[in-house]
């Protein structure tokens, strides 16, 4: 792969109808997108089985909704198996996909899959660098409160809904489009949201200009009468419109930009709750308000109401009712507890833009009295090569940073590339531990905050695991004072029970 180009999969050719797939089998079916598809054909009524490396609690919810799940990869998996879907993640040698081109199955990508199960429905595809799982489960939400009940398939999970995907009875789907490696162009959809055309995935398509042209093929396959939304705030996103809306396909623009079609200003939040004010021409103001904080994402709730609204038609009130009751999504802005005055919130950002957005957001929400402390995994040897300067930066704005090795997820190590090339460039002298040691992070951060301090776990990759630690060893550095406190409380308890008898004893004799 290289330029924007995977040799592994063409997605230019149609995609066959989930009914004709007969017996499917996933390989690593415990990912994010991919077990959100296979829920989707389960729910279809296809017969569903697929294998992963370790169980997880994913696994264990596929198998009680109908799928046989081996932990494992073996090529006796494919018994019986008509069609096998992967991701690009997983690679040539595998054990199953060797023995599946070997034998002629069907073998799809997993957006090949998610097209399958999508055909005959209203398609709306979500694009972009950052923003497009929230706003995927913010529309989702949206269009459930205006009794839609469309199917979705979002790459994490709804906080409210407790999954990632559903096979609904309306005849809306609304689908995340991952740009990572070009397969975004599958879905064709009715209408299409690009939050944003930004540097990122260099290692597929190796320099932003590859990047710009996928997103215009991306928009090049919205159907004919179908609306293009975009940020006008994003200068990627502008040009795209600008060459789209060139071409004749229709675009509705949003953003703070004094030429957004829908504007917003006002820009305000506390705690974890956000508001803006709408502006459409030919409309009264309308009043936005999410349950989630931070300016990026009233951008992406208003992406979500033009959508709904332009694109699909629903009604504008009834719209800003849903997205009023958007409580958030698993690893976006996500809390996870509070422990002495300690919050842990959990964050699944991993490239420059999406740091930079989440540190700002956490940064507004520490009191007078307390810290921004974020503990920053790096998410691919490829992209913290391309990326240390710019990650560095946007953790520069914390208080206290303790960065993590990376995470390496599909690749294999780079000779010289390490995270100590983002804990190196990050400002602040004092204000950053360099930490190698998956191990010693929780017990590094519990030693490092204090009451008031906010702890922002972010990344994609097991960070979201050093939150839980974090809380439970100050817990017990809590319970452990307690104890300590108790003999010496005890024992002035009984001395001053001892001068109380003395006294009264003492004003008896008198």
């Amino acid at each position: 792969m290289s330029n924007g180009t995977n040799d592994r999969f063409r997605f230019e050719e149609p995609v066959p109808p989930a009914a004709e797939l007969g017996h499917v089998h996933f390989i690593a079916i415990g990912g994010a997108g991919m077990s959100g598809v296979a829920r989707i054909m389960l729910a279809q009524g296809l017969q569903v089985t697929g294998s992963d490396a370790r169980e997880s609690l994913v696994t264990r919810a596929l198998g009680t909704e109908g799928a046989l799940v081996h932990i494992g990869h073996d090529a006796s998996h494919l018994e019986g198996v008509d069609t096998v879907v992967l991701s690009s993640a997983i690679r040539d040698d595998n054990p199953e996909l060797a023995a599946a081109r070997q034998r002629g199955l069907r073998v799809l990508h997993r957006s090949q899959g998610l097209a399958s199960v999508m055909r005959g429905q209203r398609r709306v595809a979500v694009a972009g660098a950052n923003g497009k799982t929230t706003t995927t489960s913010m529309l989702t939400v949206a269009l459930q409160h205006c009794g839609v009940d469309p199917s979705f398939a979002v790459g994490g999970e709804l906080a409210r809904l407790g999954t990632n995907a559903h096979y609904g009875t309306g005849d809306v789907f609304v689908a995340e489009a991952d740009e990572s490696d070009g397969s975004f162009v599958v879905y064709h959809p009715e209408v299409a949201i690009v939050t944003n055309v930004m540097p990122d995935h260099l290692d597929f398509y190796g320099d932003y200009a590859h990047v710009q042209q996928a997103y215009e093929r991306f928009a090049g396959t919205i159907r004919p009468g179908g609306v293009l939304v975009t940020c006008a705030d994003d200068p990627g996103a502008r040009q795209l419109a600008e060459r789209v809306r060139a071409g004749g396909t229709r675009v509705v623009s949003y953003g703070e930009a004094a030429d957004a079609d829908v504007r917003i200003t006002g820009l305000g939040g506390r705690d974890l709750q956000a508001w803006a004010t709408l502006h459409q021409a030919g409309a009264p103001d309308r009043a936005l308000r999410i349950g989630v904080p931070g300016e990026h994402n009233l951008l992406n709730a208003t992406a979500a109401y033009v959508a709904a609204t332009v694109g699909l038609g629903q009604e504008p009130t009834v719209v800003l009712e849903g997205l009023a009751g958007f409580t958030g999504t698993r690893r976006r802005f996500e809390p996870k507890g509070e422990v002495q005055g300690v919050r842990v919130i959990d964050d699944y950002a991993h490239n420059p833009g999406k740091v930079t957005a989440v540190v700002r957001t956490g940064k507004r929400l520490v009191g007078d009295d307390g810290r921004l402390v974020v503990v920053f995994q790096p998410h691919l040897y490829t992209r913290t090569r391309d990326f240390a300067a710019e990650l560095a930066q946007a953790l520069s704005l914390a208080d206290v940073v303790v960065v993590m090795e990376i995470f390496a997820a599909r690749e294999d190590p780079l000779p010289g590339v390490t995270a100590a090339l983002v804990a190196d460039r990050v400002h602040g002298p004092g204000r950053v531990v360099y930490e190698p040691s998956w191990q010693a992070v929780a017990p590094c951060v519990a030693a490092l905050v204090r009451p008031g301090d906010l702890v922002l776990t972010v990344g994609a990759g097991d960070v979201t695991l050093v939150g839980p630690e974090v809380l439970g060893l100050l817990a017990e550095q809590h319970a452990a004072e307690e104890q300590r406190e108790q003999p010496a409380q005890q024992e002035q308890r009984t001395r001053h029970a001892e001068q109380a008898v003395a006294r009264h004893l003492a004003e008896g004799i008198r």
